[in-house]
């Protein structure tokens, strides 16, 4: 069912996981004119599209939700989802308000230079409405886009999303967000990026999506800021030959049930173990609600490595850059720091990925697809920008200025060098005058 790899198949593994995530031509032409049409038809694009793909006909002012629809759905949500929702958001708040950044400056020789930490102005963030519900994401999102004081914070999810998941409305009245409009899919991504007759702009864009979602936000990109291109879910799991194999079957399931795209891999030392924790899938699939889903991933993305030692392991997983990876107690805990290249990594037997998921604190929306070589978790930083102050004196650019025409005509960019030289003219005039 799953297959098993050795060192000798490492390029045939790698071959096999560059299937990940790749938006095809069609998705990404449709998606182009999908954008076009926002940008030149606006409201009347929105409510078109949204007939024809969502089969939903709203006029233009109802596009956003009102304040009394959004409790009314709200009100439907289960209790006591919405009383775990509540813990999860006081977890979520305590781990990000750490990570807020503040301004700074310093002073030599008379010279100020600094640097102002503000938020953006605004934010857009997509929630998806499809299948299944994810009010997680909603408070992965809002919680970190507050706790950096971003002043409107603007919701964008299909329409039917709080028919089919009220529990979302629950997330979104108890972080208190106003602005929410009933758009998917690419017509969402164009028009918080590009402003309608009814829907102004945003600065920044970010919140999963499908594979029209992704590849819109790759289209707008420059005019507005997006968090990441975030493609299918991924686990690798580092364990050993006394590690569990239920523990490692059930979270790589937990990640092959997301959808047929999504990438479980277990490396292990021994291939006895392999064969249980293969075998151990095969049982637990059998009592899975989403078993078709998971068995697609874990045939055509999935894998479990036999590999000679967890250094060696390391050694792939720094390649493989997961979204998440999961050590088991097992092996040492300077594993850890041999790990460069991970999106978060949950250490010990009792740490399954899902804990991240939804309650730990930490964010869930992570790098994928080895873009965690280069991307980090979403945080309050993605919501604040830096702007670098610099004052110099009269007196330390008398002193400097002659490094600075230097420079400045070794680049050929004699302008540049006259804009010092002549205020040092002009300093020479006044010293003489006086």
């Amino acid at each position: 069912m799953i297959p098993i790899f050795r060192q000798k198949d490492r390029a045939r593994l790698w071959k096999r996981l560059q299937r990940r995530g790749a938006a095809s031509g069609e998705v990404v032409d449709t998606v182009r004119g999908i954008i076009a049409q926002v940008r030149k038809n606006g409201d009347h694009a929105l409510t078109r599209l949204t007939q024809q793909l969502d089969g939903v006909r709203l006029r233009a002012d109802q596009l956003r939700l009102t304040p009394r629809a959004l409790r009314a759905a709200a009100a439907r949500a289960d209790a006591s989802v919405v009383r775990e929702l509540e813990k999860a958001i006081f977890n979520i708040h305590a781990y990000h308000k750490r990570q807020v950044q503040e301004s700074w400056e310093f002073t030599k020789r008379g010279v100020v230079l600094g640097q102002r930490v503000s938020p953006l102005d605004s934010v857009g963030i997509y929630v998806p409405g499809g299948t299944a519900a994810y009010p997680s994401t909603v408070l992965m999102n809002v919680i970190p886009a507050k706790i950096a004081r971003v002043r409107r914070i603007v919701v964008a999810t299909p329409p039917g999303t709080f028919e089919r998941h009220p529990i979302i409305a629950a997330a979104l009245r108890e972080l208190r967000v106003k602005e929410i409009y009933l758009l998917g899919g690419a017509q969402a991504v164009a028009a918080l990026a590009y402003g309608t007759e009814s829907i102004p702009r945003v600065d920044k864009i970010v919140g999963p999506g499908n594979a029209y979602v992704a590849a819109a936000k790759r289209e707008v990109f420059g005019a507005v800021d997006v968090d990441m291109i975030a493609g299918p879910s991924e686990v690798a799991i580092l364990a050993s030959a006394g590690d569990n194999p239920r523990f490692i079957a059930a979270d790589m399931l937990s990640q092959a049930e997301h959808d047929a795209s999504a990438c479980a891999l277990c490396f292990t030392d021994s291939l006895a173990h392999a064969a249980l924790v293969e075998r151990e899938l095969e049982l637990q699939l059998g009592s899975l609600p989403r078993a078709a889903i998971a068995r697609e991933s874990l045939e055509t993305l999935g894998a479990i490595v036999v590999t000679e030692s967890y250094v060696q392991s390391a050694e792939w997983i720094n390649e493989l850059a997961p979204e998440h990876l999961e050590i088991f107690s097992s092996i040492p805990p300077a594993a850890i720091d041999m790990i460069r290249n991970a999106g978060a990594i949950f250490y010990g037997d009792y740490s399954p990925e899902a804990v991240g998921d939804y309650f730990a604190g930490s964010n869930h929306v992570l790098p994928t697809g080895g873009t965690a070589r280069f991307f980090s978790p979403l945080g309050v930083y993605d919501f604040q920008r830096r702007t670098s102050i610099i004052r110099y004196s009269r007196e330390e650019l008398e002193r400097t200025w002659r490094s600075i025409e230097r420079l400045a005509r070794a680049e050929g960019l004699e302008a540049h060098a006259r804009s010092v030289r002549i205020r040092q003219e002009r300093a020479s005039g006044d010293a003489e005058g006086s």
